[in-house]
């Protein structure tokens, strides 16, 4: 049996959504392009970010949301999630209080943007031990960020109710939540139904085994990340496109379909320096052999 087929084989008719993330584009590309970009290249479905500024921002009002939903329907793909970068700078965790309350006050803003855009579910970094990426950033304790964290999302559960958006708590390289036990009991002492997790893939070979999670977490899951990666490179570096990395794609799609995930998912991919679009073909024509459209 060919590689082509161990990845495909029965998973004919599985009716997940083809997504990509806005960060696989380039940042001077506007929305529209990156639709355009996205329809092009095959996918269904696109996850737009929320930044400082820009098309979608802290700023946005509804009739911006307007014109982007607008943007969307017009070139035929739809919104499936709605991402932020910026809790990496403003922590829900941080031992600065006016911090975690900028944090918590762009966790309000992305649910009432996404309410707009009629998105049901928003990507949220709920804190940090530490960030690899910012050798800056205070070191916090984890039994800190483990009870900010959880009354923060307790805090903002009810915002996340009222507009009927789903949180998902992201599995990210915080040193934090590194067990999917662990998120479980996490996301469950929250106590609402729209407080789940959003489930990086590539994110747990480091320290585990993504199919154990997905088993664990069950319904809990609002969203999905495809990535994929290297464990014998260790560090950030070992992010890969899909299929190149260590990603037993197989049992993560038998995973899925037992805990009946039917939802978008979403590479998350990053540009590259030269002809980026290459990336976007790719990543879409991989996503087809692991989802079994072709």
């Amino acid at each position: 049996m060919s590689a082509e087929n161990i990845v495909t084989n029965g998973f004919e008719g599985f009716s997940m959504k083809k997504s990509i993330s806005q960060w696989a584009f380039p940042t001077n590309m506007n929305l529209k392009d990156c639709f355009e970009s996205a329809k092009n290249a095959g996918f269904e479905g696109i996850e737009v970010a929320l930044a400082e500024e820009g098309e979608i921002a802290l700023t946005s009002t509804r009739n911006d949301a307007k014109k982007t939903i607008k943007e969307a329907h017009s070139i035929g793909i739809e919104l499936s999630s709605l991402a932020t970068g910026l809790l990496w700078n403003y922590s829900l965790t941080s031992d600065d209080p006016s911090e975690s309350k900028k944090a918590k006050d762009i966790v309000r803003k992305m649910l009432e943007v996404a309410s707009w855009l009629g998105v049901d579910t928003i990507l949220l970094v709920p804190g940090a031990v530490d960030v690899f990426f910012r050798p800056d950033f205070p070191i916090v304790s984890y039994d800190k960020v483990y009870e900010r964290s959880l009354a923060a999302l307790k805090e903002l559960a009810p915002t996340a109710e009222k507009y009927k958006v789903s949180v998902g708590v992201e599995n990210v390289w915080n040193k934090f939540l590194l067990s999917p036990l662990e998120m479980k009991s996490f996301v469950d002492s929250v106590g609402s139904p729209h407080v789940g997790v959003y489930f990086d893939v590539g994110n747990v070979l480091l320290f585990g085994f993504p199919e154990q999670w997905i088993r664990i977490l069950g319904k809990r899951i609002k969203r999905v990340h495809f990535k994929d990666f290297r464990r014998s490179v260790g560090t950030a570096e070992g992010f890969v496109n899909l299929l190149y990395g260590d990603v037993n794609w197989p049992e993560v799609m038998s995973a899925l379909r037992e805990v009946g995930y039917d939802s978008y998912v979403t590479a998350e991919v990053f540009p590259s320096k030269y002809h980026p679009e290459s990336l976007i073909r790719e990543t879409s024509a991989s996503m087809n052999r692991i989802l079994g459209k072709n």
